[in-house]
């Protein structure tokens, strides 16, 4: 699970800023015919926030921490609309480990640094003539966007994962998921089955190609270094690593957060289940099928809505 990996193994127990970037209307097409070039949009974001921190908190060796990905669509999956998401240290840390925390966060400086990278490297690639560069330039409203100022305490981890978590979330809003009688659940589509397929098929990354970048304070690199000669932040512990006997059971705290209720406790009265054998023998398993099927019970395998709460 990506939000737990990066709340228990990526990110200091630090205050941190959920930042987006988005571009323009005009510049979408350019990024959905050629999907390499959504890695333009990625260092932009990195060179327009770390001069950034660093000039609020006047200290130019400080280092701040960036998760980022790059997500292509907006609502429903219904357009593709390429924008930027990053998980930002509110603050940066020194060469000694120190974190400085920022006073604020000017997402217009941001904005304009990111606007000017994005253009001058669409350029440097060949896909922005001269002329067409300057007029954007120009633009009174460039079309170009940041937004920061959603931020998660140092205590609050569960906001940090629900921010990591939305880095890599799914083309599909809950608002078009109901619940309907018999526990069943209803997704809204379009009309045209075809409008659909579409739509979500323009969202799949080329092969290869890596959606979440880490830079700064949590570069593969910055965390390679600090792990080498066991240093760490001064302050608060880290993030406790999640316990091994729940590491194995991956499949069931997956369960429990889409659901909300625990797989692993019986429905009838509340306590811990526990494996008492696994079944390999296809006799036994289709005799016991065999057994349920005369008895009237359900059907192991047939589909069924989740348990209720």
């Amino acid at each position: 699970m990506f939000a737990e990996h990066v709340v228990a193994e990526i990110i200091e127990p630090v205050p941190h800023r959920r930042v987006v970037f988005t571009i323009p209307r005009v510049l979408r097409g350019l990024f959905q015919r050629e999907r390499r070039l959504l890695g333009l949009l990625v260092r932009p974001a990195r060179d327009a926030i770390v001069p950034s921190v660093r000039a609020i908190l006047d200290r130019h060796e400080a280092t701040p921490g960036l998760v980022v990905s790059i997500q292509t669509f907006g609502s429903y999956a219904a357009n593709f609309h390429p924008h930027v998401h990053a998980l930002l240290t509110d603050g940066a840390f020194t060469e000694e480990g120190e974190f400085l925390q920022l006073p604020y966060f000017d997402a217009r400086l941001v904005e304009e640094v990111f606007r000017r990278r994005v253009l001058q490297r669409l350029h440097r690639a060949e896909r922005l003539s001269e002329e067409f560069l300057n007029s954007l330039l120009g633009w009174a409203h460039s079309g170009f966007s940041v937004h920061g100022e959603q931020t998660v305490s140092t205590e609050d981890l569960k906001g940090a994962e629900r921010l990591a978590r939305y880095l890599t979330r799914g083309p599909m809003p809950l608002d078009v998921v109901e619940k309907v009688e018999g526990g069943r659940l209803r997704v809204r589509t379009p009309p045209d089955p075809l409008d659909l397929i579409h739509a979500l098929t323009t969202q799949i990354p080329d092969s290869g190609q890596h959606m979440v970048r880490y830079y700064g304070w949590y570069s593969n690199r910055s965390r390679g270094a600090r792990a080498a000669v066991g240093a760490r932040p001064a302050g608060p512990p880290p993030h406790p690593p999640p316990n091994p006997t729940q590491s194995r059971a991956n499949w069931a705290r997956m369960l429990k957060r889409i659901f909300e209720v625990d797989p692993l406790l019986c429905p009838a009265c509340g306590s811990a289940m526990k494996i008492v054998s696994v079944i390999r023998e296809h006799n036994v398993i289709d005799a016991i099928l065999r057994h349920l099927a005369k008895t009237g019970r359900r059907d192991p395998f047939e589909g069924r809505a989740p348990p209720a709460a």
